[in-house]
């Protein structure tokens, strides 16, 4: 049960006094920075889910012009 204490007191040592916290700058152009490669990821996805369709719809349509 000691360990289990110590480490509990360690790790809050360490979160309160070692670590460095991002200044509210720093956070907002890391936000910002994440926002805008989500939406950019986000367009890709799309573009080429929508490539896809288009490609299926055209395979699609060729099967049933034969039938």
């Amino acid at each position: 049960m000691k360990k289990i204490i110590n480490y509990v007191k360690d790790s809050y040592n360490e979160l309160v006094y070692k670590v460095t916290w991002p200044s509210r700058a720093e956070l907002t152009n890391s936000a910002v920075l994440v926002l805008i490669a989500s939406i950019i990821m986000a367009l890709i996805v799309w573009g080429v889910d929508s490539a896809f369709e288009a490609i299926l719809k055209f395979f699609y349509g060729l099967l049933q012009t034969k039938n």
